[in-house]
């Protein structure tokens, strides 16, 4: 994060502050003043969800059961050991971040609504087990005596400063997360987890973390909650709509960025407690009918929040959401002028191999997909995978890349044995990879979809953006073209950015899935032309592609493979003349072009 953004920010979070406190001040009402609290109180809950969901994308329906086990650690410490709440918040933001970690390690297994449904189940659960337990209904004793060290203020606008406080130390956690390789794993994963893992983001890990900041954020909310109330009881803690109105928060002001939840509570709490006032006699639950409209209206009008439909239409206003135009790439005699420095050169197709399979097979059911794999590529060489649609070419790819493990064979970079190994830690050995459909991060500019490919190989935000810049001029989208948005890039810049963002750690071997599909014959021209110059700077190169024409012009060696079986290897111009390979791919008619094209 840059020092004058996070000035800027800091500022606009305290100037905030100040403005609410003062104002809360002035207000003498004491049903404005808690509701001026629990505005403060469901914005650090709409953070909270938003540090695990909002970021990562794993939709929660069960941030409840933080907030429940934050609220009842203090009131249980206090009740029954007489520990002040100054001490019991902190203890059940330590309680609420160990359940993070206990819910967590088995529920990241699971994807999708799966994930969603299974949250849900913890908060019912632990409601169930507190009343089990004859924890229905408990309440805090007044300690008239010393009410500041029981934190019991008759003045109730102490609660909402301490309400503030806590919610601009979140606002702070949450700033820093979003700005940082921390948050910028968070939302490669979230916007496509595969890529994220290929670039070497451990997603299992990054989760985790996100799972205990957020739960004991929950846990400080639900803390004070139970101050403020006085009493708690599971359905008040545990309840669906406390999960819920987490959620609608984020959703409302806008999910991923740490202002959403704010504006979310700012706009709907005050909304729903003044009708709840007004209406509640003639209509009771209207809290409940107020959030459920905010969602319908927020999912026609403005999917990602309000944050986002603002933030897009003032970038529409100015003209920034289309792409700059593609300068000329840089020829490719030009292209050698990076500095040696920059790159790792090694000989030029040595004899020694670098990547070596030897009976990798890979079964779906009764479905052979790779069947006794075994090839050899040798350092410095561009390596050709070719073959029929279904021919298992992605899928041995993916068994390289280890988002499928072999169900037998070796599969060795060097001296190291890949198989075995989970996508972020091959990428970390020096495999970078490209996907047959291009995964981008489409929120994120160019330079930044690069730097989540570059935090593998670099030790510090600084190095990371270093090696992000060096690998988009190695593929001609520096200058201008690194801060468009990555989700309004043409059909080249994406391949483009794709390819800088496996570059960008400075790999050993390139997989290449498909990198020339979609493009014209121009673009396809200039993108072999960088391919040749990053193989001459020593990376290794393994690619699958259909179009022929421009394989034999760029490989050096040839695999084909058939049903899951190599059927040929060798030289493009012995290949292309093998009946083996005509009559599984090729076509008759390809051998006199196949002439023209090798002489």
């Amino acid at each position: 994060m840059r020092k004058s953004d996070a000035g800027k920010q800091y500022l606009l979070i305290f100037g905030c502050a100040l403005a609410y406190l003062g104002i809360g001040f002035l207000v003498q009402n004491s049903y404005y003043q808690l509701m001026m609290t629990l505005v403060l109180i469901w914005a650090t809950m709409g953070l909270s969800w938003n540090m695990l969901s909002g970021y990562s994308g794993m939709i929660s329906f069960g941030h409840a059961a933080f907030f429940g086990l934050g609220g009842y650690t203090m009131t249980i410490a206090f009740v029954k050991f007489g520990i002040t709440p100054w001490i019991g918040i902190p203890l059940g933001i330590v309680v609420g971040m160990i359940a993070g970690v206990i819910i967590g390690w088995p529920t990241f297994r699971l994807r999708g609504h799966y994930f969603a449904l299974s949250m849900l189940a913890y908060p019912l659960a632990m409601l169930y087990v507190f009343e089990w337990l004859g924890y229905q209904e408990v309440s805090l004793p007044m300690m008239r005596e010393a009410p500041a060290f029981y934190a019991q203020f008759t003045d109730q606008r102490i609660y909402m400063a301490l309400a503030l406080a806590m919610l601009v130390i979140c606002m702070i956690i949450s700033m820093h997360v979003e700005r940082s390789r921390f948050g910028m794993s968070l939302t490669a994963i979230k916007q496509n987890e595969p890529a994220a893992a290929a670039a070497g983001i451990n997603a299992l890990k990054w989760k985790m973390l996100a799972m205990m900041l957020s739960a004991g954020m929950g846990a400080a909310a639900g803390g004070l909650y139970a101050i403020i109330l006085l009493v708690v009881t599971p359905p008040t803690m545990f309840g669906a709509l406390v999960s819920a109105q987490a959620l609608i928060m984020a959703l409302f002001g806008g999910v991923g960025v740490f202002w959403g939840p704010v504006i979310g509570a700012a706009v709907l709490v005050p909304l729903a407690e003044t009708l709840h006032a007004e209406l509640g006699h003639i209509i009771p639950g209207i809290q409940g009918v107020v959030y459920g409209l905010a969602i319908i209206a927020i999912i026609q009008l403005a999917p990602e929040g309000i944050y986002w439909r603002i933030r897009d239409y003032l970038a529409s206003r100015r003209g920034a959401a289309a792409p700059p135009a593609m300068p000329d790439l840089p020829s490719e005699t030009s292209r050698t002028a990076v500095a040696p420095a920059q790159v790792h050169r090694l000989p030029i197709a040595t004899a020694e191999t670098l990547l070596r399979l030897e009976g990798v097979s890979k079964a779906f059911g009764g479905l052979k997909a790779v069947d006794g794999v075994s090839l050899n590529v040798k350092a410095g060489t561009i390596h050709g995978v070719i073959g029929p649609n279904g021919a298992g070419k992605t899928t041995l790819f993916n068994i390289v890349n280890g988002f499928l493990l072999a169900d037998k064979g070796s599969i060795k970079l060097g001296n190291t044995e890949l198989v075995g190994l989970k996508p972020h830690e091959v990428c970390r050995h020096g495999v970078g990879r490209t996907f047959q459909v291009v995964r981008a991060f489409t929120r994120m500019t160019v330079l930044q979809n690069v730097i989540v490919g570059a935090y593998v190989g670099a030790e510090s935000e600084a190095q990371a953006e270093s090696l992000a810049l060096e690998a988009l001029d190695r593929v001609g989208l520096s200058g201008a073209q690194a801060h468009a948005i990555a989700g309004g890039l043409t059909t080249k810049q994406l391949r483009l950015m794709e390819l800088a963002r496996a570059l960008a750690p400075r790999p050993k071997l390139l997989l290449l899935d498909e990198t020339l599909a979609g493009l014209s014959h121009d673009a396809l021209d200039d993108i072999l032309a960088i391919l040749r110059q990053i193989n001459r700077d020593g990376v290794t190169i393994v690619i699958i592609e259909h179009t022929m024409h421009a394989m034999v012009k760029l490989a050096e060696h040839f695999s084909v493979l058939d049903h899951g079986k190599l059927i040929a290897s060798g030289p493009p111009a012995e290949v292309v003349k093998d009946p083996t390979v005509i009559e599984a791919y090729l076509g008759k008619k390809w051998m006199d072009r196949a002439k023209d094209s090798v002489a």
